[in-house]
């Protein structure tokens, strides 16, 4: 009885009927620092962190997820055989330990979230290098032990010098190495660029400014270094694969309004442009940048920062590229706006609501292991009942992908069908399976979204109930590794 109670309070938001979504960009970040998420503190053991991965992605496939954002390097060190950082001191208790048994985390997430039709976005910190200057495990080849000079101590943290070129450099060579080695459909940075202001205390970057301020005032030197590691970022990305998208999760103001006329009507603490000295809408004008996805962690009519404000502001300030809005789940109970069961619901509806916004993305995975408030109820059995196909972004390829080709084999009840793309020189990353409305004509806009079948290898396998004359019928799309969709192909 007090499940039903709960599943029933969570479903009240729902209080109008609304059409499902069929292309949307549904996401979870999964935090590896500090053992966020996974692997579970003292979990070092490479089989049971394969099992518990599975498990966390199994649970957001149930709820509808469709995207993960896999967090692989977050303080200078790697969760997969870097050639140029050390294994995460969070996979293996030390920093520069191997896994035992050794295997690939990185290859192994890939697999798992593509064999579910999901996309691996591969999340990195830009700059943190040292997560507890008291604490942490550093391995002897960590680049701060090679090159100390490139490094500035902040609080408790080691961070790059934003302002050395040979440490912008040695970031980029980073990320060029996992876009070459591994099949990820996006590289994702958060919002750690200059770090977060300590009351009191002035980042101790005087030197490399005096040395390369170009008569600059600090604020925008620091704000130039940014925005070049963004362009050599982007550049070297598309370079190797131009299908990879780049993506920024900045935090969620980007200025206030007294400090800016084209800012948002907040009065936010610290913002993204005066004290991360992150230019995010120059970036997505100058498209520099493929989607932006701004940390909107607060409720409704907030007094400093209200929800409803920034959604409408970031949604006017997209500037052609996707915008997925970072909803918090973890704040779950945390204050007397958050008790209130429907705040999910409710934001994510109005996200729906806005133009310009392609999805969201939860922030973070461990939230919803205890289906806070119902929230996970409410993604698996309403908001995301139906599958979605992320978004396509058209600046990339608007091309098309042959209809897939079908076999089908038959039982008294039950069709199997392998599915498989049509040609080899357009690889394909999943099918869509349709049911089709009574009287539809040859597409699939009023049709159901049944599942998305992975695209292994090119083929994908599903079942459905037999059908007959007059009954119900199916069709089946292709999509492409820029989220481009064929046409449907009926299935006969």
């Amino acid at each position: 009885m007090k499940k039903l109670l709960t599943l029933i309070i969570a479903l009240l938001p729902i209080l109008v009927c609304f059409a499902q979504v069929k292309k949307e960009f549904r996401a979870v970040w999964i935090a590896t620092v500090d053992h966020i998420d996974w692997p579970t503190r003292g979990n070092y053991n490479s089989d049971s962190q394969k099992e518990e991965f599975i498990k966390i992605l199994d649970m957001h496939q149930r709820n509808g997820i469709n995207a993960i954002i896999m967090q692989i390097r977050p303080a200078t060190d790697a969760f997969y055989p870097s050639p140029y950082e050390p294994w995460s001191q969070w996979l293996t208790g030390k920093q520069g330990k191997p896994p035992v048994p050794y295997y690939d985390p990185l290859q192994f997430m890939i697999e798992e979230a593509h064999k579910r039709g999901m996309e691996f976005h591969a999340w990195c910190n830009p700059y943190r290098a040292v997560f507890d200057l008291n604490k942490s495990s550093i391995a002897d080849n960590h680049i701060t032990k090679i090159h100390p000079e490139w490094f500035l101590n902040y609080g408790d943290k080691k961070y790059f010098d934003p302002g050395n070129k040979d440490a912008q450099e040695f970031v980029v060579k980073v990320i060029e190495d996992v876009v070459n080695r591994y099949d990820v459909d996006a590289i994702h940075f958060d919002d750690y660029f200059y770090p977060y202001r300590i009351a009191g205390k002035e980042f101790p970057d005087e030197k490399s400014f005096s040395q390369y301020g170009n008569g600059l005032s600090k604020d925008d030197w620091r704000r130039s270094n940014v925005d070049s590691i963004i362009v050599k970022l982007n550049t070297a990305i598309k370079k190797i694969n131009k299908n990879v998208r780049f993506g920024i999760s900045p935090f969620g103001v980007w200025r206030n309004k007294d400090k800016d006329p084209e800012g948002s009507a907040t009065q936010a603490g610290q913002t993204n442009y005066d004290d991360l000295y992150a230019d995010i809408l120059l970036w997505l004008k100058k498209d520099w940048i493929d989607y932006v996805a701004p940390q909107l962690y607060w409720e409704f009519n907030h007094p400093r920062a209200a929800y409803e404000v920034l959604l409408d502001w970031w949604s006017k300030h997209s500037y052609g590229k996707h915008c997925y809005i970072g909803l918090a789940p973890y704040r779950a109970n945390s204050n007397a706006a958050w008790k209130d069961k429907s705040m999910l619901p409710r934001q994510i509806q109005a996200l729906r609501n806005t133009e310009n916004i392609q999805g969201m993305i939860f922030f973070s995975s461990k939230s919803f292991d205890n289906n806070p408030n119902g929230w996970s109820d409410s993604l698996r059995l309403t908001y995301f009942a139906e599958p979605a196909v992320v978004p396509s972004m058209t600046w990339f390829d608007s091309n098309k992908p042959q209809k897939p080709l079908v076999k089908i084999s038959t039982t008294s009840s039950y069709a199997d069908v392998v599915v498989l793309s049509a040609t080899s020189s357009q690889p394909v990353r999943k099918f869509v399976l349709y049911k089709i409305q009574q009287g539809e004509a040859g597409g699939t806009e009023r049709a159901t979204a049944v599942k998305i079948i992975p695209a292994l290898n090119g083929e994908g396998k599903f079942s459905i109930p037999y059908f007959k004359q007059g009954a119900e019928k199916y069709r089946v799309t292709a999509i492409d590794q820029s989220n481009n969709e064929s046409d449907p192909q009926e299935i006969q």
